[in-house]
């Protein structure tokens, strides 16, 4: 538990310093925002401040803090320096600087701000790879909750079905109303639900005050061999950097009346992601090293969502269960419909559409759901398919941080700013990347020592292609 406590006060103070200090270089101002420039009473509505906390901390959250978290955890105390680190030097820099770009952009999405840093050809591939992962997305978190939600009805399949029809229903109908009809209504109350949840448990962890793998007992879990990169940097996204988040901000920065606004919104939402995932990662190292299956009569080889079930009605009794479906339901449902939203817009952005007319929002929505209903299909039919698509989903995520990563620091260098704060973070997500598509078994497949080789040349790379572009900027 010591390790946890230095965790938790690190990012509290992360906030504090290090993030205070990322606002410093951007340099917030009282210029008008996209909210009362562009109001639209759709996409670009002025928002009260704590709304936009909660929207933009479950947007970016949904499963991903507590899953990632509980899977991580059988890497061991590792998990606690990436959740740490990662969020404070990394996702919280991407989230908070991504928001802050798409403000200055009017408002502008992911695809829209890469293609004006890293050019139209790059744009152009992020457009196709950013919608196709927020389909995935879509698509998973339809038949996850309908699978939960079917078995509570029936050991059939037709209410799994019936469920998904229900689901996708809203889908279609948070995606095309305005954004404080449904989302600004419902999603800050689902936010205060899993933040509740998390205080809870952290509570139970320090009446219980376990025995847990420390930082100085070593970085590896018990009898895990599993090497560490890149492996964890890939399993814990949310909780540490997520390019998904890239996605997701713009919605919130169509809604900030003032920039100044941008470090509790954006930096901040990321900061509590990261600490309900290093609570996750806490209450799982128990599960699985710290006798807490047993305790609770389960096995320690359960599957992350049955962890949640199993912890939140063990600990928390009947209402732990309700927090518990309405972590494993609601809140994938949640990032469901606000990406299928995203990709609404990005696309709309793409082709000059304006999104104020109902009509040309259907024009939008017909294809793309029709194309996320072939994902689901595909899910639903092959009895891999959810992990087929989670694994692309793992690694085009936090590839779409790369290339927000790269675009940022293109920005902070033309802007004469300090670029190495999203330069670090950039190289050691391409290197990660690179050497997680060598060796994952969905994509190369090849062993680790080609792997490693493989990264190790994206880093000269990348850094030699960043040295050769700056100079030429230099005499620009």
């Amino acid at each position: 538990m010591i390790t946890f406590l230095v965790s938790l006060v690190a990012l509290v103070l992360g906030y504090m310093l290090y993030g205070r200090f990322v606002e410093r270089v951007f340099g917030p101002d009282d210029r008008q925002t996209p909210a009362v420039a562009k109001a639209d009473g759709v996409d670009f509505i002025v928002l009260p401040s704590w709304k936009i906390f909660m929207i933009q901390f479950l947007n970016i959250a949904g499963t991903g803090p507590i899953f990632g978290a509980i899977m991580g955890a059988k890497f061991g105390p590792a998990a606690y320096l990436w959740i740490v680190l990662g969020c404070i030097f990394a996702g919280a820099v991407h989230d908070y600087l991504s928001g802050m770009l798409s403000m200055r952009n009017d408002g502008a999405g992911q695809p829209e701000l890469i293609g004006r840093y890293l050019g139209q050809p790059t744009k152009k591939v992020m457009l196709v790879f950013s919608v196709f992962l927020l389909m995935m997305v879509g698509a998973v978190f339809v038949y996850s909750p309908a699978l939960i939600l079917g078995k509570m009805c029936s050991d059939g399949l037709l209410w799994v079905y019936i469920w998904c029809g229900i689901i996708f229903v809203y889908y279609i109908i948070a995606t095309m109303l305005p954004i404080d009809k449904i989302i600004g209504k419902i999603y800050p109350l689902f936010a205060i639900s899993m933040l509740f949840m998390a205080g809870a448990l952290m509570a139970v962890l320090f009446v219980k005050w376990p025995q847990l793998p420390e930082l100085y007992d070593g970085i590896s879990g018990e009898g895990f061999t599993t090497p560490i990169f890149p492996a964890l940097f890939i399993t814990i996204a949310c909780g540490a950097i997520s390019g998904f988040h890239a996605t997701q901000t713009p919605l919130m920065a169509r809604c900030v009346k003032n920039e100044r606004m941008g470090r509790p919104m954006f930096y901040g939402a990321m900061i509590t992601e990261g600490l309900v995932a290093l609570i996750w990662a806490t209450v799982s190292m128990y599960f699985f090293y710290g006798g807490a299956a047993q305790e609770l009569g389960v096995p320690a080889t359960l599957q992350a969502p049955e962890v949640v079930t199993a912890v939140s009605e063990g600990w928390l009794g009947t209402f732990g269960g309700l927090l518990a479906l309405l972590g494993v339901v609601a809140a994938p449902i949640t990032s469901g419909d606000t990406a299928l939203r995203s990709a609404r817009l990005i696309i709309a952005e793409f082709i000059h559409l304006e999104q104020r007319s109902i009509m040309k929002r259907i024009w939008i929505c017909i294809p793309l759901f029709g194309a996320t209903l072939l994902l689901l299909f595909y899910n639903i039919e092959n009895p891999d398919g959810f992990n087929v698509i989670w694994s692309y989903f793992g690694w085009a995520n936090q590839t779409l941080a790369v290339f927000t990563l790269w675009a940022i620091t293109v920005y902070l260098v033309r802007e004469k700013k300090c670029y190495w704060i999203t330069l670090l973070p950039a190289v050691f997500m391409t290197v990660v990347c690179s050497s997680f598509l060598m060796v994952s078994k969905n994509a190369f497949g090849l062993p680790m020592s080609v792997g490693y080789g493989v990264g190790a040349a994206a880093l000269l790379v990348s850094l030699a292609w960043f040295t050769i572009w700056k100079r030429k900027e230099s005499k620009n």
